[in-house]
């Protein structure tokens, strides 16, 4: 089975297709709110998925991680905005310390193609 890598970099891909599922990376996005960053990495998901063939109503499991769990509320108005409600995913919410204090909220998505 073919592996195919979207955006390789020296650290890790942007996203990996094998076979028939697309991996991406964790997925932070721009701002200084959980809702500009929600709404910036939401968006870099859905370009990802474009790139590997597929879209945001195959999405199979999505982790979600939070640095500060006060803001649940506010990152999922995003999300329901946002994901395909015919098509919801499995999901997971977590907090934990991301990559540098600016992140506020970070997605891993799985997806099929």
């Amino acid at each position: 089975m073919s592996i195919k890598r979207i955006e390789p970099g020296k650290r890790m891909s942007a996203a990996v297709v094998h076979g028939n599922t697309v991996y991406l990376a964790g997925q932070v996005g721009e701002g200084k709110t959980v809702t500009e960053q929600s709404k910036s990495a939401l968006a870099e998901v859905d370009r990802l998925l474009a790139l590997a063939g597929t879209d945001k109503s195959k999405i199979l499991q999505t982790i979600i991680y939070l640095s500060d769990m006060s803001t649940f509320a506010e990152m999922n108005a995003v999300w329901e905005a946002w994901v395909d409600p015919a098509n919801t995913p499995a999901r997971a919410t977590s907090q934990g310390a991301l990559a540098t204090p600016d992140y506020k909220v970070e997605f891993i998505v799985t997806a099929a193609l």
